[in-house]
């Protein structure tokens, strides 16, 4: 029996430590263990974090093992090579998943229960590698996908039409990297179609400005690297949000990436797509309208990430 009020961060590089400190913050969990290659990385991240509990809710933060994982509803996993300046995503593939094939079993042999959440990269793959090395049901085993992706669109919208960026409803969908895509055609600003919500604020140039918005969402990650070398309080609140969704059984539609078998008319791959989630993890994938141009370019996401799953063995 797991215990969804604790919760385990494996990997406590830059990643790990802020989404650690964003569930201290959270109020989530009463539980975290942290582990790390580097044991006494994650005793001082371990450290500094509970010197911060007076000024929260109670929680207790320690460092561990994997063994310390054998209750914990929630598993989230950011250990794994960084990203460097001028390296792709993909780039990344084999020497984390040869780093899956160590942790996954060692994660599995204390706890088969719990709710698996990859959110090293390349994400895709490496939710696909977790689902295959662990053996859990597809549906507790998610990466976070293109949440932070459909963030920073929302984001991007609301400074472009000077409106909150929550009543933004637009998502980021297919592979967390380069073949994403935006759906325009299901995006509006609280109910109000996006090329009629253009035309209420005077712009006229849509096409033009939709590629504007997302060239610059799809590049955000590259040019934050370039700036400081490593993204993280973005993907750390993207952690907490899932996080929020399981632990509090929220039914909520986040583009999480979980297995696809027949949704979109694609199979035998992870990507992030609209999903309902909840305490079961990724409950049930939306198969929202696509436009023909929208369909064609979620088919090559996937035929680029079906290509990188023929190269790897799990």
């Amino acid at each position: 029996m797991v215990n969804l009020q604790k919760c385990a961060v494996v990997g406590c590089g830059f990643v790990g430590a802020t989404s650690a400190f964003a569930l201290m913050e959270s109020g989530l969990f009463n539980e975290m263990v942290l582990i790390d290659v580097n044991r006494s990385k994650a005793e001082g991240e371990a450290m500094d974090l509970s010197h911060g509990l007076a000024f929260t809710q109670p929680m207790e933060i320690t460092a561990g093992d994997y063994e310390d994982v054998k209750d914990a509803g929630v598993i989230i996993i950011t250990a794994g090579a960084g990203q460097k300046p001028g390296e792709t995503r993909m780039d990344l593939v084999h020497k984390n998943v040869a780093i899956f094939q160590q942790m996954i079993p060692q994660i599995v042999k204390y706890n088969k229960d719990a709710i698996l959440l990859v959110v090293a990269n390349p994400v895709d793959i490496l939710t696909w590698a977790a689902y295959k090395l662990s053996g859990y049901p597809p549906e507790r085993v998610i990466g976070s996908g293109t949440v932070l992706d459909t963030a920073r669109l929302k984001y991007l919208l609301g400074v472009h039409f000077g409106v909150d960026p929550r009543n933004m409803h637009a998502f980021i969908i297919g592979e967390h990297g380069d073949s994403e895509l935006a759906v325009w055609s299901n995006a509006n600003v609280s109910s109000v179609p996006l090329t009629e919500f253009c035309e209420l604020c005077g712009y006229k140039d849509h096409r033009k400005n939709r590629q504007m918005l997302y060239e610059e969402v799809k590049n955000s990650a590259y040019r934050i690297i370039e700036k400081k070398g490593a993204t993280y309080y973005g993907i750390a609140l993207s952690v907490r949000r899932i996080c929020e969704c399981i632990v509090r059984d929220e039914h909520s539609i986040l583009t999480v990436s979980s297995l696809i078998q027949g949704h979109f008319g694609l199979s035998g791959l992870c990507m992030g797509v609209p999903t309902v989630v909840g305490s079961k993890g990724a409950e049930r994938i939306l198969d929202i309208d696509l436009d023909k141009e929208e369909q064609a370019e979620l088919e090559r996401s996937a035929a680029t990430l079906k290509q990188v799953l023929a190269e790897i063995k799990c």
